[in-house]
């Protein structure tokens, strides 16, 4: 193994968490169950770069019967931006060991251009990965074969030599499928462990 693909959401920053969500679904008001139906149907475009933030979320709200005039758009989007921000600080400290011990890095994260924009100006970790396979950047996101075929061409390698580390099965599964070895991630002292065993 030459290279370690990781995941951002899951891995090494948080998944939004329970206040982070109330806080969010408080700004648009309403029913929580349908606010999050019309978040995650409409989010695939999103993450691919297909619509901007202010799109996306007109979209959200129209299929929720709210009228999004600009100052409730401003106030999702910024919401929706810090229910994404937190970081592991125990993965962010593993990327450093790693890069430190010659590994080549890589990152394949689904995140549209607004959150992708403020960790690129927030987090200089990310300044680690040889390769930012970011969906809103590259046109794909996972799992679709697209999004991992990119970030192999731009390693260099062949599947067969990166270690690809996610927190979701569907995503590790595609990557399986393409050859790539997978990891489903639970914690970093987990991933550790397979790191041990497979690095040379």
């Amino acid at each position: 193994m030459k290279a370690v693909l990781f995941d951002m959401f899951g891995v090494i920053a948080r998944l939004q968490s329970p206040q982070s969500r109330a806080a969010l679904q408080a700004v648009a008001g309403g029913d929580p169950d349908r606010f999050w139906q019309a978040y995650w149907s409409q989010r695939a475009p999103y993450d691919r770069g297909d619509v901007t933030g202010p799109a996306y979320w007109q979209g959200v709200c129209a299929a929720l019967g709210i009228r999004a005039d600009e100052r409730l758009t401003g106030d999702l989007i910024a919401a929706d931006l810090d229910s994404w921000s937190e970081v592991d600080d125990r993965a962010v400290a593993l990327l450093a060991e790693l890069a430190d011990r010659g590994v080549v890095l890589g990152l394949l994260s689904n995140i549209p251009e607004e959150l992708a924009a403020r960790y690129e100006a927030t987090q200089p970790w990310l300044d680690r990965f040889a390769v930012r396979g970011l969906s809103c950047r590259i046109g794909s996101a996972k799992p679709e074969p697209a999004a991992y075929e990119w970030c192999l061409r731009e390693l260099g390698l062949p599947p067969e030599e990166v270690l690809f580390v996610d927190d979701r099965e569907d995503n590790v599964r595609a990557a399986r499928e393409l050859g790539l070895r997978g990891h489903l991630f639970t914690t970093p002292n987990a991933l550790r462990s397979v790191l041990a065993a497979e690095l040379p």
